[in-house]
């Protein structure tokens, strides 16, 4: 190790009259920007991935919801069977909302009754029906309004990563804290994230909580 050491510094030319400077060797300006680490780690990203994140991180909604659904979308979240095949060991692997199958990510957060439920109350309420897709990142990419602007669709997309964030923590809440299953409040508390959102974010959002709920098209239509 001193030998490795030496030989570092060796290759370094001190000089007197010069700060001394940390700079990002990947980049022309020699100065570190997140965009630009950003991009290099997308360019490592297998071609398929790329798509759906770059609508995620852009989405309208918040940090900690995108992560969320970040996780979602690579399949990280540590359901009971992810935690059971990493050695943990549990009582059960069995879904906390429906307690019939295993909780993997794909059956917690789209194939599970309880899920499906919540995903339908959504479009219901938005008015756009569609098969919905068994893959999550397929799932995630077809949450599109055909008739809505770029901005509006992320609107929606961040709509999308608000109930994934709603279901883990409404999971999290049965698990830990004795919650009671309740599609209702999944979607109301989803709801009411996202118009949070709108509503502190957006400068010339004057819609109320209530014209959120009983007319989210219109409140997402003035979203130029």
């Amino acid at each position: 190790m001193e030998s490795e050491l030496g030989d570092l510094i060796s290759r370094v030319t001190v000089m007197k009259n010069e700060k001394d400077t940390l700079v990002w060797s990947s980049e022309a300006t020699r100065c570190f920007t997140v965009s630009f680490a950003y991009e290099c780690l997308v360019k490592t990203t297998r071609g398929p991935q790329i798509e759906a994140f770059k609508y995620l991180w852009k989405a309208k909604t918040f940090p900690n919801v995108m992560f969320t659904a970040w996780r979602v979308l690579l399949r990280r979240i540590p359901t009971r069977l992810c935690l059971r095949r990493k050695g943990v060991l549990l009582d059960t692997t069995v879904c906390a909302f429906c307690e019939a199958k295993e909780e993997s990510c794909q059956h917690l957060f789209l194939e599970c009754k309880f899920s499906c439920c919540v995903w339908t109350m959504c479009l219901r309420w938005i008015g756009v029906l569609f098969v919905q897709h068994n893959d999550i990142r397929n799932h995630f990419e077809s949450f599109h309004l055909t008739q809505g602007s770029n901005k509006q669709n992320l609107i929606w997309k961040g709509e999308w990563a608000t109930i994934v964030r709603c279901l883990w923590e409404h999971r999290n809440a049965v698990v830990f804290n004795q919650g009671v299953v309740d599609e209702e409040e999944v979607f109301q508390k989803a709801q009411l994230k996202s118009w949070l959102w709108l509503k502190y974010k957006r400068y010339n959002f004057n819609y109320f909580f209530s014209d959120w709920v009983l007319n989210p098209m219109l409140c997402i239509s003035s979203y130029k």
